[in-house]
């Protein structure tokens, strides 16, 4: 059988096969192996089963990968991350990322990334009264305003890092990117919101105020495809599949992690999802403050196809600039062909939006 499901607290719920929810379908069964491909015989070798050929790695995409599309200029750029403080203060904040924008681009970055709530404190208390009506325009979003200003004028693509979104009676967290006209090419709502529970370490529900997401977000820009994700949506490795599946080139990760899993899990994530998928992966944190009601780890960093460290940094505020070559992921993928080698025989992951849209 074909197993759909979403985690819902306390809850495995089977799914009609409608569901518009992008979901990871997984075979195991002799029965599921037929649903894909024709049925493939099997043999015993010193008590081992072996497959005969034919594993359809076509199939362990639903539907099949797509590859990324060429990229401007080669593929080559520099990238930085401004990993800035934040302040009570949304004047001084958004006057301070505008200043630290124009310095990446003045030494000649061409994407841009900001970190997670980068214009108000990190809490449920600060999202409704910084919050800021994106749809209604540049009048009713300053935050936005300056990112559509600041891009144009420079002349770079900015993934603008997240701020707190009101719409239609929600608030979200909210990345808007820009490309180098100024003009709003995306805007990614957090998915998978940050509600966690470790005692005696740290409590947070971002439930508790926002609005989940329900969207992937993929945009062609001047620096090649990217996929948008914020901070707790990196721990979700389906939806960087799903990113890698449609084409993209880099995934960026506006975060705030904490000191209790930043220690053990940031990098690993960021590794894990940029090796998993072969591409590139950037995060962006906000600068560390002790006195905060949320402490961020801070170490924003960007990572190659083959899980190097490119760039990365300690707590403080800074900005961090690495060299991008897209022809890294076409390397990698030839030195090691995990594309050509999935077992679509066994298992696929299914992209249900994509999918209900052929």
């Amino acid at each position: 059988m074909i197993l759909r499901s979403r985690f819902i607290p306390g809850i495995v719920r089977s799914l009609p096969l409608c569901f518009t929810h992008n979901l990871l379908s997984i075979s195991s069964s002799t029965s599921a192996v037929s649903r894909f491909c024709s049925p493939h015989p099997v043999r015993a070798i010193s008590g081992v089963t072996a497959m005969a050929a034919g594993f359809h790695p076509e199939m362990a995409r639903q539907p099949p990968a797509e590859r990324p599309p060429t990229p401007p200029n080669g593929g080559k750029y520099k990238i930085a991350v401004c990993q800035v403080a934040v302040t009570s203060d949304k004047g001084s904040n958004i006057a301070h990322a505008r200043s630290v924008i124009e310095a990446a681009a003045d030494k000649g970055a061409q994407l841009i990334v900001l970190p997670e709530m980068w214009n108000c404190p990190y809490s449920n208390s600060s999202f409704p009264i910084y919050a800021e009506d994106i749809d209604a325009g540049f009048e009713a979003s300053p935050s936005s305003a300056m990112l559509s200003e600041v891009a144009c004028q420079k002349k770079v693509t900015i993934v603008g890092g997240s701020i707190p979104e009101r719409s239609n009676g929600h608030l979200y967290n909210t990345c808007c990117v820009f490309d180098k006209g100024g003009h709003l090419k995306a805007k990614h709502r957090k998915v998978h919101l940050f509600d966690i529970d470790i005692p005696g370490k740290i409590t947070f529900k971002e439930s508790d105020t926002l609005t989940p997401g329900d969207s992937l977000t993929i945009v062609d820009t001047d620096v090649g495809r990217i996929g948008v994700g914020i901070c707790y949506d990196i721990r979700f490795p389906e939806l960087a599949m799903l990113y890698a599946a449609r084409g993209v080139h880099i995934i960026c990760y506006p975060g705030a992690f904490n000191m209790t899993t930043g220690p053990l899990h940031w990098e690993l994530l960021q590794k894990a999802r940029a090796v998993d998928n072969q591409i590139y992966v950037a995060t962006c944190s906000p600068a560390r403050d002790t006195s905060a009601g949320y402490i961020a780890w801070g170490h924003s960093t960007v990572v190659g196809p083959f899980g190097e460290i490119l760039a990365t940094t300690e707590h403080e505020e800074t900005t961090i600039i690495a060299d991008i070559d897209y022809t890294e992921i076409d390397k990698r993928r030839l030195n090691m062909p995990i594309e050509s080698q999935r077992r679509g025989d066994l298992y696929s992951l299914l992209d249900v939006t994509r999918q209900a849209s052929k």
